[in-house]
């Protein structure tokens, strides 16, 4: 069995008493999800998770250390994913810019909204969580 590792972000925003989130549409599958991808030899978890949001998305966010979430599942035959995310806070009025070789598109969702968008049960739990703790 091979094992994998990546790490991402759940990236929210905050508009007076709205919490959105940024979902983005990959491009090799179509799915909508949360900005991800490999550990690079010598980075920590963090430092992926920033180096990712940034290179899919051009943000820079503040990652809240407390919330890490990982998610495990298997790509292909014989391959072990772990993912692990991070909750990450982005200025409101930033604007993202999509890395165009991996992201057709972005969109900031309210937390009902991104719920029912993204195309996985395990990206629904984490907004669950992501919710849980933005809102108490």
């Amino acid at each position: 069995m091979k094992h994998e590792k990546s790490c991402g972000a759940i990236v929210y925003r905050k508009l007076g008493d709205t919490y959105q989130l940024l979902l983005i549409k990959h491009k090799f599958g179509g799915h909508w999800s949360f900005p991800k991808g490999h550990v690079e030899k010598g980075e920590n978890e963090f430092q992926t998770a920033l180096r990712e949001v940034k290179e899919e998305t051009g943000l820079e966010v503040t990652l809240q250390k407390e919330f890490r979430q990982c998610v495990e599942y298997f790509p292909k035959p014989h391959v072990k994913k772990m993912v692990v995310y991070f909750l990450g806070q982005a200025d409101p009025e930033a604007q993202v810019h999509c890395q165009e070789e991996e992201v057709s598109e972005t969109t900031w969702a309210n937390m009902d909204q991104a719920y029912h968008m993204v195309t996985f049960k395990n990206d629904r739990n984490l907004i669950q969580k992501a919710k849980e703790t933005l809102l108490g």
